[in-house]
C-alpha cells in the first residue's frame, strides 16, 4: 500500500481516486451487446454467454430439479448459518416498513401518501471468482417483504451450465424460482429488453465488476431504473491508537480480496498505528487463499496519515465510501459528522463481514463516490410512493383562489379554467 504522509488538500483528488475504468472506455463494448440483444434477443443472449461464459446453454432459466438438488450439496451447516442469516435481514428490513401518511393540508383538501411494491425486478448476483449467494439474501429478501410480484434473478453459470449450490439454496429459501443462467451485460441487456423466453424488467439490482455497473447505468436510458451504480467494492477504516491492528488489517484484506479493482484506505492520526497495521497487513496477507488477487487490490490502495481527526472527517467525507470502519477512542466525533459513507461500522468489535452476511443491514451499497447522493439498498427501493389527494366542495374553495392566481401568472389560462368552472359551479 502506499503510504502518504500529511496530504495537502489540493492532493486529496489525486490520491482518492479510483481505480476503475471510465464508463466511456468500456461504453462501445456495452452499446455493441445491447444492441445486438435488443435486435437478436435469445440468439444474442446465447451467442455472447458462448463467447464470455464459455457456456453452449440449452435452456435458460434452472429447473426445479436443479433447485432440489442443489439442497443436499451444501452442508447442514451451511444450509443452517444462511437461514440464520435470513433471519436477521429479514428482521432488519421489516422494521424499515412505514404507514400511510395522511394530511389535510387545509379544511377540505386530503393529501395522503402509500406504497407500492414495483411489480418486476431482477436481481443481479455476482457468480464470477467468489459466487455471491449471500447477494441473494440482502436482494430476495426485501423484495419479497416489498411485495414485488415478478422477481427474476440472473447469475453467471460455470462452463457445464450449472449455477453454484449455495446461489439456487438461498434463491429456494427466499421464494425465488425464476433463476437465470445469464451473467454479464448480456444479463443487464436481456432483463432490460426482454427476449422471446427471458421477461422484462421495471428495475434491476445488484453488485457486479465494471462491465455489469456500466450496463446497469446504460439500461436507464432504455427506460428501466437501476438500484444504483454499485461496482468494485471499497472500504475506508479510520483508526488511531486505540484500534487493534490485527483487527484493522483483517477488516482491510477481507475487501482486498474481493477483487483486483477493489480498493482499501486506512485513514490514521498515529503514525505508530499505521505502521503496525501495514506490518499486519504484510503478514495476514500470506495466508489468504486469494492472494493474488488481494495483492493486486492492495496496490491501489493508500495508507494515509493526517494530524488530526477534523482533516481525516472533511477526507472521509470527501472519499465517500462504500464501507466506513471507525476505530477511534471518540467514535462518536465520526459518527455525527460522516456525511458520505454506504454503510457505517462502529468500534474494533464490528468487522465489515458481519454486514456482508448476517448482521441484518445490506451490503448492496453505493461505490465510487456515489454515496454522496445515493443510499444503499433498502426496504424502500423496492417500492414507488404514490400521493393521493381528495378535494372537497369546501376544500376547492378554501384553495382555488390562490390556483387560479398561480395559474394566471405562469400564463397557463387552462389549469385557471378547471378550478374557475368548479368554483362558478358551487356560487
Amino acid at each position: 500500500m502506499k503510504k502518504i504522509i500529511k496530504p495537502e488538500k489540493k492532493e486529496w483528488s489525486e490520491i482518492l481516486k479510483r481505480p476503475t475504468q471510465s464508463f466511456e472506455s468500456i461504453e462501445e463494448t456495452v452499446i455493441s451487446i445491447f444492441s445486438d440483444i435488443k435486435r437478436n434477443g435469445d440468439d444474442g443472449v446465447l451467442r455472447y454467454s458462448s463467447i464470455f461464459d464459455g457456456v453452449e446453454l440449452t435452456n435458460f432459466f434452472v429447473s426445479k430439479e436443479e433447485i432440489t438438488a442443489a439442497e443436499n450439496m451444501i452442508s447442514d451447516d451451511l444450509k443452517e448459518a444462511i437461514k440464520i442469516a435470513k433471519q436477521h435481514i429479514e428482521k432488519f428490513h421489516i422494521a424499515q416498513k412505514t404507514s400511510k401518511v395522511v394530511v389535510e393540508t387545509v379544511e377540505g383538501v386530503v393529501c395522503w401518501q402509500e406504497k407500492r411494491p414495483i411489480q418486476k425486478v431482477g436481481l443481479y448476483i455476482p457468480g464470477g471468482t467468489a459466487p455471491l449467494f449471500s447477494s441473494v439474501l440482502m436482494l430476495a429478501v426485501p423484495a419479497k417483504i416489498a411485495g414485488c410480484k415478478e422477481i427474476i434473478l440472473a447469475t453467471p453459470p460455470t462452463k457445464k451450465g450449472k449455477i453454484n449450490p449455495a446461489i439456487l439454496y438461498a434463491a429456494n429459501l427466499c421464494g425465488i424460482t425464476k433463476i437465470l443462467k445469464v451473467g454479464g451485460i448480456q444479463a443487464i441487456a436481456s432483463l432490460t429488453f426482454g427476449t422471446e423466453t427471458i421477461p422484462q424488467v421495471y428495475k434491476i439490482f445488484g453488485p457486479g465488476n465494471q462491465y455489469v455497473t456500466a450496463a446497469k447505468q446504460l439500461a436507464t436510458k432504455y427506460g428501466v431504473a437501476i438500484d444504483m451504480p454499485a461496482g468494485p467494492s471499497e472500504l475506508l477504516v479510520v483508526a488511531d491508537e486505540t484500534a487493534n491492528a490485527s483487527f484493522v488489517a483483517s477488516d482491510l484484506l477481507s475487501q482486498a480480496e474481493h477483487g483486483i479493482d477493489s480498493q482499501v484506505i486506512l485513514v490514521s492520526t498515529s503514525k505508530t498505528k499505521l505502521e503496525a497495521i501495514e506490518n499486519e497487513i504484510e503478514k495476514q496477507i500470506l495466508n489468504l487463499s486469494r492472494k493474488k488477487i488481494a495483492e493486486k487490490a492492495i496496490e491501489n490502495s493508500k495508507l494515509i496519515y493526517l494530524e488530526t481527526k477534523e482533516t481525516a472527517l472533511e477526507l472521509i467525507n470527501e472519499y465517500g465510501p462504500e464501507h466506513f470502519i471507525i476505530c477511534t477512542n471518540d467514535n462518536d466525533f465520526y459518527i455525527d459528522g460522516v456525511q458520505n459513507a454506504g454503510s457505517v461500522f462502529i468500534g474494533n468489535y464490528t468487522p465489515e463481514s458481519a454486514g456482508d452476511y448476517a448482521s441484518g443491514t445490506n451490503h448492496t451499497l453505493p461505490t465510487n463516490g456515489y454515496s454522496k447522493a445515493y443510499s444503499g439498498v433498502n426496504l424502500d427501493s423496492f417500492l414507488k410512493a404514490i400521493t393521493f389527494q381528495k378535494i372537497s366542495k369546501k376544500g376547492i374553495q378554501n384553495i382555488g383562489n390562490t390556483i387560479e392566481l398561480m395559474a394566471e401568472a405562469e400564463g397557463l389560462d387552462a389549469h385557471k379554467n378547471a378550478v374557475t368552472l368548479r368554483l362558478n359551479s358551487l356560487k
